[in-house]
């Protein structure tokens, strides 16, 4: 729903219709993400004996560490800000969007780096993404990573040489997910307060490094934190977290965060000790790994005496979650939003357009789309791309990583071109016939990689009945040529390419190019999102 350039409103007429049949905090009516808060900044009032009030603080807060870097000035894809009101203002419409109510516009970083708007970098540090394969039209980053010009230098931390670390001048190695810690929080869908801790259960794969005199995985952490000992920055070494509270290894900062939940967010919330038992089960279940990613006594010193016993039960769960008991108060949930829901949004209502000028609007409304970032509406389909492409997401494989997972990809070995049977007799194109997909920004249906090499964007037809005519699909994570796809060259050696992980088709380079921008895909300028299902092509046969 959100992925048009029209995808705010569109969401917005959703939210709006619940309010009007006031189905928010309902049993079966909309619900909000609840989680636990691991960073410590949680408070309580404890009344006393004496009828007197003491504060409750969460014991460790991690994202308020004294002497702490923070962000300032425009960020790179302009969030935040209202263009009108910056020197850089020079009339409508500006070089690129502004987004003052949305953040994390993925589809604009690199782009706007290609434009130098507002500024151009010196340097780019990619983690955990692969834009030129995610994005649609992520093709265009390509033009902007392979310009020194442009980007002079390019970091990656991956796991591979992947789509968009190919083009990085270095890589390091990262982290999988069974080596790892990460906070996953929740989604909406989700009527429990829960936060699931993904940790480290595997030997990591990367050698161990040297960072403030301890050994530490290489992967982002170890090189964040060696470039803050190298640079002296504040907020890490001996005092980082405050005085006697070291931030010079990864689990100085994630043992505080698992210690933060096991805690609780109120006074009396805190979880159960461990008992023996599970402190053997716990101790035991851990042993194969090194010291430099789990030492007992470094653990529990970080934690704490009082906590540890806390978050041993807790990371024996794999994290804190409601009971299943606790998801309903009656007809209501027992986690309700439970405030302020706006049928008129003042502050969207006060932001302006920065491509065109006029303000947004403040209620829902119907916005033509798919339209430029000039508002200008698309009509691809009188040039013949009569085909709407979406692309979607098969549970075996839900993301760009995935395919080096063989056991799933086993069950799903390569994709197709989805299409209803009408579609494809009107074509004279039968089930399993390899076609090639075009659009009005990639006319010849192809990749090109900047490297002297290309690929088209072919792949085989699945002819089907559940597909509605005038629409087809692809699904996300098969085509790929890096990833362990292709042969890669490293010090004079060929680490040979797996043929498996380059099966399918990946079509993403076919989604619409944004005509007024030309180097990024269309995008929702309210709300910020990519679009992928407002695209429209042409099938051939190949």
């Amino acid at each position: 729903v959100s992925q048009h350039t029209n995808g705010f409103y569109q969401v917005f007429a959703w939210y709006t219709l619940n309010l009007l049949i006031g189905n928010y905090d309902w049993k079966g009516g909309l619900a909000k993400a609840s989680t636990y808060d691991a960073a410590g900044g949680k408070t309580d009032r404890v009344k006393q004996p004496d009828g007197t009030e003491i504060e409750w603080t969460q014991p460790f807060p991690v994202s308020a560490a004294p002497g702490k870097l923070q962000p300032f000035g425009i960020s790179v894809i302009r969030h935040g800000d209202k263009y009108e009101d910056t020197t850089l203002f020079a009339g409508y419409p500006a070089r690129r969007p502004w987004f003052p109510l949305a953040s994390d516009i993925y589809q604009e970083i690199i782009p706007s780096i290609g434009d130098a708007y507002p500024y151009p970098v010196k340097a780019l540090f990619i983690y955990m993404g692969s834009p030129v394969y995610a994005l649609p039209a992520g093709h265009t980053n390509i033009e902007v990573l392979t310009d020194l010009d442009k980007t002079p230098l390019v970091v990656a931390n991956d796991i591979v040489v992947g789509e968009t670390s190919m083009y990085a001048d270095y890589i390091f190695p990262d982290l999988t997910n069974l080596e790892r810690w990460e906070f996953a929080g929740s989604h909406p869908n989700m009527v429990w307060k829960v936060q699931p801790v993904r940790q480290p259960v595997v030997a990591p794969i990367p050698e161990t490094v040297k960072v403030y005199g301890q050994d530490v995985p290489l992967g982002l952490e170890a090189m964040l934190l060696a470039m803050a000992e190298k640079l002296g920055l504040p907020g890490f070494g001996p005092d980082g977290f405050g005085p006697g509270q070291a931030f010079t290894h990864p689990d100085h900062l994630y043992l505080r965060m698992v210690a933060n939940l096991a805690a609780g967010d109120k006074a009396d919330q805190a979880l159960p000790d461990a008992s023996a038992e599970e402190m053997r089960i716990f101790l035991e279940g851990r042993r194969h790994l090194p010291k430099a990613v789990f030492d007992p006594e470094r653990w529990k010193g970080i934690a704490g005496p009082a906590l540890w016993p806390k978050v041993v039960y807790l990371l024996n769960r794999g994290g804190r979650f409601d009971d299943f008991g606790r998801a309903y108060d009656g007809d209501l949930l027992r986690n309700r939003y439970g405030t302020l829901i706006n049928f008129y949004q003042e502050k969207t209502a006060k932001t302006k357009n920065s491509m065109t000028g006029k303000p947004f609007p403040g209620i829902a409304a119907h916005v033509p789309a798919p339209a430029d970032a000039l508002g200008r509406s698309l009509d691809d389909e009188r040039a013949g791309y009569d085909l709407r492409l979406i692309t979607y997401r098969e549970i075996m494989q839900t993301k760009s990583r995935t395919v080096g997972n063989y056991w799933l990809q086993a069950l799903r070995p390569e994709n197709a071109i989805l299409m209803n049977k009408r579609d494809a007799d009107r074509r004279q194109l039968r089930d399993g016939d390899r076609v090639r997909i075009h659009s009005a920004s990639n006319p010849d249906g192809a990749w090109d990689f900047k490297n002297g090499r290309s690929r088209p964007i072919v792949g085989k037809l699945k002819v089907v009945q559940g597909m509605r005519p005038g629409v087809i699909a692809f699904s996300l994570g098969h085509g790929h040529w890096a990833y362990g796809a292709g042969d890669v060259v490293i010090d004079g050696q060929v680490v040979k390419g797996d043929a498996r992980r380059a099966t399918g088709v990946h079509a993403n380079a076919a989604l619409r190019v944004d005509p007024v921008m030309k180097n990024t895909t269309l995008s929702d300028l309210t709300g910020g999102s990519a679009v992928f299902y407002a695209n429209q092509e042409k099938v051939t046969k190949a």
